[in-house]
């Protein structure tokens, strides 16, 4: 019943979102990624997952995500796993760089979101992100969401800065928690300039406008998609929604694919895949991510 449910949801948006529309980048150039780098991915996979799994509390203690980055050092966590998404910001050893991460949701009550007015998008406040465009519109339901955990983060942030000395920040999520990393790795690095700012994401869905897929460009950015996940399809390109580049997509084979440009329409992409609205499967966006078998949600706590 469950799928079903999802089914029909995507389904009955997909008739409305099947119109044609620019493709991004017309060429599709795609490349494989080299299998000697894939295992680089395999700390941010678990950062991302453990999001899932740590529930706000004080101690990094969450089974094997935690185990598997285990030096590991916590700051702040928080978040409700509701209206404020979970979340937690640390210093990682291993990468020499701060961590901050952001949980997703559930696949049914993401679908129900993205169908709910909060798709409208709205302009990025200038007291969160000082000297930004204008013409930069974002996910106004993402943006709020964003706003409950913006000042915690940034503050445990200037924390662990001043205590490593270091300013490497790397955020990550996935799927929702992907579109939450975007937003606050823009917000960081606007309010503290001379950071190292990186984003690696899963299953995260289109953020925010043709402006904000340019802008978000210029940021060291990795967005991994797998096969038939449908969340990346959202919010549409019809309504004016854009990817930034960056794009790594896992095919069902689970072969490796760099896809150049913005929402690359090679069917080795995640635009391209999923072109035939009716060729999707809602598991796909719970992984596996890449051949450790990662696989994100709560129900893998």
């Amino acid at each position: 019943m469950l799928l079903k449910t999802i089914s029909a949801v995507f389904l009955c948006s997909s008739t409305v979102f099947a119109a044609p529309v620019k493709d991004e980048n017309r060429s599709g150039t795609v490349t494989p990624v080299p299998v000697s780098t894939i295992p680089a991915y395999t700390p941010y996979k678990w950062f991302a997952a453990a999001a899932y799994c740590t529930k706000g509390a004080a101690n990094w203690t969450c089974g094997t995500p935690c185990a598997a980055n285990s030096d590991f050092i916590q700051y702040a966590a928080g978040g409700d796993g509701d209206a404020t998404p979970y979340w937690y910001v640390g210093w990682s050893p291993s990468l020499a760089s701060i961590v901050v991460a952001h949980e997703g949701t559930d696949p049914t009550k993401f679908l129900n979101d993205l169908s709910d007015m909060r798709v409208l998008q709205s302009q990025l406040p200038l007291s969160y992100f000082p000297g930004i465009s204008s013409n930069i519109q974002v996910h106004g339901g993402w943006l709020n969401t964003f706003e409950r955990s913006a000042a915690t983060t940034l503050a445990t942030v200037k924390t662990i800065i001043a205590a490593r000395a270091s300013s490497n920040i790397t955020v990550v999520g996935h799927s929702l928690g992907g579109a939450l990393a975007n937003l606050n790795a823009v917000h960081l690095k606007l309010q503290l300039p001379s950071s190292n700012v990186k984003i690696v994401t899963f299953g995260e869905p289109r953020v925010g406008n043709r402006a904000w897929a340019d802008y978000a460009s210029t940021f060291d950015i990795t967005r991994i998609t797998h096969s038939r996940d449908p969340i990346p399809a959202f919010p549409a390109r019809l309504i004016g929604y854009v990817h930034p580049e960056g794009e790594i997509h896992i095919d069902a084979a689970g072969r490796w694919n760099a896809c150049a440009g913005k929402d690359n329409p090679n069917a080795l992409c995640s635009t391209g895949e999923l072109a035939n609205v009716f060729n999707y499967n809602i598991l796909d966006h719970l992984g596996p991510y890449g051949p450790s078998a990662v696989f994100m949600g709560t129900i893998f706590c």
